[in-house]
Order: C-alpha cells, then sequence, then structure tokens
C-alpha cells in the first residue's frame, strides 16, 4: 500500500484537529456529560471511523478495507475493555465527575502519541525482522491466557506499577484545587489528584499498546492501516465511557470473548510466522507450507464473538438481576417464619 506523505500529514492533522475540537468545545469547560450529549458524539466519532474506513476500501479495494474494519473493531473491543480499568482508577482517585472527562482526554492523547511511536517501531521491526510474527504472537497467547485467569486485583487494581511509580516520585496533595494541576500548599507548589490521575492513566494506556498494537499487526501489515485503526478506535473513548459507565458492569464475559480473539490473532500470527520463517533452528531457516487464516475469516470471527460475548453478558446479568429481589425475599420470609416462631 503506498501513502504519500502528503496523506500521512492529513490524516494526522484531521486526528489531531479531532482532539483539539473535542477538548476546546467539550472539555475546557468542566460539566458533566449528559447521557444525549455522550450518546451523540459517541455515534459522531464511530460514524467518522466508519466513513473514513468505506472511502479507504473505495480507493485503496477491498482487501485493505477489510483489514481497517477488522482493526479498527478488534482495537475498539480492547478500549471498551481498557475502560474497565480506567473506572477503578478514576475512583480510586475520586476524580469528581465535572473532571473526568479531562483526564480521560489527556489520557486518550498520550496513548495515541504511544501507540503511533509502537506503529512505526512494530513496522521497522517486521521490515527487518521476520522473526518479530512470533514475538507478536507469543505477546498475544501470552496476553490471551492471562485474560482468562479468574479476576483479581492485577489488572483492575488502581494501584498498579504505574501509580506506584507516579506516587514515589512525585509530590501531590490530597485535594483537588478545581481540574488545576498544580496548586500551593504552605507556600510550596505541589501536584494535584488530577495531574496525578492523569500520569497513571497515560502510563496505563502505555502498558495497554503492548497487547493491541501487537493484535492489530496479526490483521495486517500496514503501518497507515494500524494507525488510522487504532487512532479511530480511541477517539470517542471518552464520550463512550459516559455512555456505558453503568454497563461496564454487566459485560461480565468480555474478558472471556477478548481472550479468544487475541488467541485467534496469535494462533494467526504464528501461522504468518512459519509462512515467512528465517529462523535456522525451524526448518532449517525455510518457510513452513501452513495453512493462513484470511483478513474476511479472521473479522467473521472477532464480529461473531463479540455478537456472543455481549448477548450471553447482558442475558447473564439480566437474569442475576431478577433472582436477586427473589432471594431477598426468601430471606425475608425465613426471617418471619423465625419470628413468628
Amino acid at each position: 500500500m503506498n501513502v504519500t506523505s502528503l496523506v500521512w500529514i492529513l490524516t494526522i492533522a484531521g486526528i489531531i484537529g479531532l482532539l483539539l475540537f473535542d477538548f476546546f468545545f467539550h472539555v475546557r469547560q468542566a460539566h458533566e456529560p449528559t447521557l444525549k450529549e455522550s450518546a451523540t458524539w459517541s455515534a459522531l466519532y464511530v460514524g467518522v471511523a466508519l466513513l473514513f474506513g468505506a472511502g479507504l476500501w473505495f480507493v485503496a479495494g477491498s482487501g485493505h478495507g477489510t483489514d481497517y474494519f477488522a482493526g479498527y473493531i478488534t482495537e475498539k473491543a480492547l478500549s471498551v475493555d481498557n475502560l474497565f480499568v480506567f473506572l477503578v482508577i478514576i475512583g480510586s482517585f475520586k476524580v469528581p465527575r465535572a473532571y473526568q472527562q479531562k483526564v480521560l482526554l489527556v489520557g486518550i492523547a498520550i496513548a495515541l502519541v504511544a501507540r503511533a511511536a509502537f506503529v512505526f517501531l512494530g513496522a521497522a521491526m517486521i521490515n527487518t525482522f521476520s522473526w518479530t510474527f512470533y514475538f507478536f504472537g507469543l505477546v498475544l497467547l501470552v496476553t490471551a491466557g492471562h485474560m482468562l485467569k479468574p479476576e483479581g486485583t492485577d489488572e483492575h487494581d488502581a494501584d498498579n506499577i504505574v501509580s506506584r511509580i507516579a506516587k514515589k516520585f512525585f509530590k501531590a496533595s490530597d485535594e483537588y484545587d478545581g481540574d488545576k494541576l498544580f496548586t500551593r500548599i504552605n507556600g510550596r507548589r505541589v501536584m494535584t489528584p488530577m495531574l496525578l490521575v492523569m500520569i497513571v492513566i497515560g502510563g496505563t494506556d502505555i502498558l495497554f499498546a503492548l497487547d493491541a498494537i501487537p493484535a492489530i499487526y496479526g490483521l495486517t501489515e500496514e503501518p497507515y492501516i494500524v494507525f488510522t485503526a487504532t487512532a479511530f478506535s480511541l477517539l470517542g473513548l471518552r464520550q463512550l465511557y459516559f455512555l456505558i459507565d453503568e454497563l461496564l458492569d454487566r459485560l461480565i464475559y468480555l474478558s472471556y470473548g477478548l481472550a479468544v480473539i487475541l488467541g485467534v490473532i496469535g494462533v494467526k500470527l504464528m501461522l504468518h510466522a512459519l509462512h515467512k520463517n528465517s529462523l535456522p533452528f525451524i526448518n532449517n531457516g525455510e518457510p513452513v507450507d501452513v495453512i493462513e487464516l484470511s483478513t474476511g475469516a479472521s473479522l467473521g470471527i472477532i464480529v461473531g464473538v463479540l455478537a456472543i460475548t455481549v448477548i450471553a453478558s447482558l442475558a447473564a446479568s439480566g437474569r442475576q438481576e431478577k433472582s436477586g429481589p427473589s432471594k431477598r425475599l426468601e430471606n425475608d420470609d425465613r426471617i418471619d417464619e423465625g419470628a413468628n416462631i
């Protein structure tokens, strides 16, 4: 795929423009977004991403268009899973709801910069070292296995490594001073929890990139498609957070669905690595004739697994909500019977 420097510049400028628009027209004035506002802008950002994909399909062909949509859906699903962690971090720092938008937008901006660096680093590694596919595939398989473990405090604990490092090296006040990043206490200039939580969110975003970038490189090797699919999946994440923050707790099987998706992409990468093999200790350094999974098949699996995951999660949550009141009534009846006795 031949992408000129002008197209790269215009694309990056457009993404930066969307971030600036988001900041000056929505985030700069601290407020708690309404459900209508969140839904409207979430739909707008998804619409922009879909229009871009349709344009890419028309200009570059159906193959690249399919690659983009597969990458976008995968990265969007991973971003939704990341919202669980954001929810815990923001709750841990007790960020006032009116200021949460700014925290999320700064985190998204940091994530975009970090992931852009990972995209070009990954492209350079792939172009130079064919064994990179083995490495990316292994990363995804390990990540998939980790996501299948029972939920503990590791991935959803706000006191993660980024938080501990930030608290150790930066002095911060215990109280917020509006949405200011610095304040003065006893004449000394110190950080507010606002800046500290931004550092933690941004650092956590960088850690998320370690599985997000290999995942999309398992679907396409085109840096332009990797970058745009990743960028559009992050844009609108702030609005999505406020739109589905109450729904997140109901997506109880999401991690399992994502584990399946990452596992499938990991296997796809391993097969592709064998097909392009140059490691001397595998088949004497010669490519291995293996069956490869097409991007169309990958897209079908991704959409199917996500649909099953969401439907199963909502159904299970609904049953739990219905059983909750009945159990309480049973307990009340037993209490009443005990009292009568």
